[in-house]
C-alpha cells in the first residue's frame, strides 16, 4: 500500500492491467490446473489492486493447504483472513469469474500482470532515488548501494531461467561431449597438474573456497590461479582485493612471472639483469585481462553489482575474492556475525551460478588449527571461520598446508618438505576428496608443480625496446 501511495502522488496513472488481474483471479477459481501456470510468475505483490493481493493471498494459502480452489473455498479463507466483506464480499468473488475470457490464454495474461508490476517498481525506485538525491541530510554512497542492491534483486527475480525439457538438454551435452576438451579438461585449468586432475579444473557455477592460516600464501595462491587464466590461457579475471591494493598485487604478479625477488622490487633495489627481466615480464602482462577492485570495504551487495557489470564489460570467466571476512552483508537489523556470514558465502554462491562462471573466494581458518593438541596441524572442515554457511554453500573447499611452517623439516620418508605444500581437498560436490602436492617458492610468491622448471622467458621475443603505454582491456 505504502508503494502505491508513493506511486499515485507524481500526478501520473501507475501501469496496471486490472481487466487482466480480474481475469487471472477468475480463472483461477474456474480451472483446476491453472495455478501451476502463474504460481512461478505471480505473487500477490504483483497484483496493482489490494483487493486482488488479498484473493491472491488467500488462493495461495489454500494450495499450499493442499485444498481444491473454487468461489465457496476462497470466500471461506477471505472469511478466514478476515478480508471477505472488505473486498466486496461473496457478489465480487462471483463477479470475478464472469471476467474469465479463456483460462487456455491464462499465463500470457500473468506476464502482462508481471510486467506491469516491474513497470511500477522501476518507478517507485527512481521516485527514492530522486527524493533522496535531493535530499541535503541524505548519504548519496547509501543511495547509490539502495539503488544497485533493488536492481539486482529485481534482476534476479524477473529474469529466471525457463524450464528445459531433458531431451534438448540430453541432445545439447552429446554435442558438448563430442566436443572434445582443451587440455583435458572441463574448466579453467588451475595451472597445478595434481590439482587439476582431483577438480577437473574450476567449474562454472562454483563456489570454491581457498581457506588456510594467515602467512601459509592464500593470496599467492590465488595470484596462481589468476595468473595462470589471464595469462597463459587468455582469460578476462577479476579479483576484489579487500585487503592489499593494486601496487602490491601487482609487483607480486611481477616477481612471480618474471622471477625477480619480491623484496628487491619492493626495495627497488635492482640489478640491471633483474631490470630487464622486468622488462620482458611487462611486455608479456601487458595484455592481459586482469581487473583489479581495491575497494577496502564492500558489501556482499556491492560484488554482486560490480560483477554484473563486469560481465557486462569484459565477460569476466573467473573472479577471485580476497577475502570473504572482510566483505560485510546488507546490515539487517538483528543479524549477527554468523548470519551475516551465511548471507555472504550464499550471495557468493549467487554470483557464480547467475553469471555461470567460477568464483574463488579466500576463507581465514579460526586458531583451533594452533591449538590442536598434537603434531598434525592439517586443517579440517571444521576449522573453517564460521564454517557451517561457507561448507554448505561451497562446491570445492580447499586447505592449504605447509609442513615446513610448523618447522617439520622432514616428512615419514625423510625428505625434504623444504616449500612442499599440500593442497588439502576436504570437499569437492562433483568429485573426489584427495590431496595435491606443489611447491612454493617464498622469495617469488610462487607455486609450481613439483617437478616443474620454470623459464618466464622461454616464448619471449627479445625485442625490449618498445613498451606498450596503456592497456587496450
Amino acid at each position: 500500500m505504502n508503494r502505491l501511495k508513493q506511486l499515485t502522488t507524481t500526478g501520473y496513472l501507475p501501469p496496471q492491467a486490472l481487466d487482466l488481474e480480474e481475469a487471472v483471479l477468475g480463472a483461477l477459481m474456474l480451472e483446476k490446473t491453472a495455478l501451476l501456470n502463474v504460481s512461478d510468475i505471480l505473487n500477490d505483490e504483483c497484483f496493482y489492486k489490494p483487493n486482488h493481493q488479498k484473493i491472491y493471498s488467500a488462493i495461495i494459502t489454500l494450495s499450499n493447504n493442499a485444498i481444491a480452489i473454487d468461489i465457496l473455498t476462497v470466500c471461506e479463507q477471505l472469511k478466514k483472513d478476515g478480508n471477505l466483506e472488505s473486498i466486496g464480499g461473496f457478489f465480487y468473488i462471483t463477479e470475478l469469474t464472469n471476467r474469465v475470457a479463456s483460462a487456455a490464454n491464462i499465463e500470457f495474461h500473468a506476464k502482462i500482470i508481471k510486467q506491469k508490476f516491474i513497470q511500477r517498481d522501476l518507478i517507485r525506485l527512481g521516485t527514492e532515488i530522486i527524493k533522496n538525491s535531493y535530499d541535503d541530510t541524505s548519504d548519496p554512497f547509501e543511495t547509490i548501494e539502495y539503488s544497485t542492491n533493488n536492481l539486482y534483486e529485481m534482476i534476479s527475480g524477473t529474469l529466471g531461467r525457463d524450464f528445459v525439457t531433458f531431451d534438448s538438454l540430453v541432445s545439447e551435452r552429446y554435442k558438448l561431449y563430442c566436443e572434445g576438451l582443451k587440455e583435458g579438461l572441463t574448466g579453467i585449468s588451475t595451472g597445478l597438474s595434481e590439482l587439476d586432475e582431483i577438480t577437473n579444473g574450476w567449474q562454472n557455477n562454483n563456489l570454491i573456497i581457498l581457506a588456510a592460516r594467515p602467512a601459509m600464501g592464500k593470496t599467492a595462491m590465488a595470484l596462481h590461479f589468476i595468473r595462470n587464466a589471464a595469462i597463459n590461457q587468455n582469460l578476462p579475471v577479476a579479483i576484489f582485493s579487500l585487503e592489499m591494493s593494486k601496487e602490491q598485487l601487482s609487483d607480486r604478479i611481477i616477481s612471480a612471472e618474471s622471477e625477480v625477488e619480491l623484496e628487491a622490487i619492493k626495495r627497488r633495489n635492482l640489478r640491471n639483469e633483474q631490470k630487464i627481466k622486468i622488462e620482458k615480464t611487462s611486455n608479456k602482462l601487458f595484455n592481459c585481462k586482469i581487473v583489479i577492485d581495491e575497494s577496502s570495504t564492500l558489501t556482499i551487495n556491492q560484488v554482486k553489482a560490480k560483477a554484473i557489470r563486469l560481465k557486462q564489460k569484459h565477460d569476466i570467466k573467473l573472479i577471485v575474492v580476497d577475502y570473504l571476512q572482510l566483505l560485510s552483508g546488507s546490515n539487517k537489523k538483528g543479524a549477527n556475525r554468523e548470519q551475516e556470514i551465511s548471507e555472504i558465502s550464499r550471495g557468493l554462491k549467487h554470483i557464480a551460478k547467475d553469471l555461470n562462471i567460477p568464483v574463488i573466494a579466500l576463507s581465514q581458518l579460526s586458531r583451533a588449527v594452533e591449538s590442536r593438541p598434537g603434531g598434525n596441524k592439517k586443517p579440517m572442515l571444521s576449522d573453517l571461520r564460521e564454517s557451517g554457511s561457507i561448507e554448505q554453500d561451497a562446491d570445492v573447499v580447499m586447505f592449504l598446508y605447509r609442513p615446513e611452517y610448523y618447522g617439520i623439516e622432514e616428512d615419514e620418508n625423510g625428505n625434504s618438505t623444504f616449500g612442499l605444500t599440500e593442497i588439502i581437498i576436504a570437499k569437492n560436490r562433483d568429485g573426489i576428496v584427495d590431496t595435491a602436492r606443489c611447491k612454493f617458492v617464498g622469495k617469488f610468491q610462487r607455486f609450481e608443480n613439483e617437478n616443474e622448471s620454470f623459464d618466464p622467458f622461454e616464448e619471449i621475443s627479445e625485442n625490449i625496446n618498445t613498451m606498450p603505454q596503456s592497456s587496450k582491456f
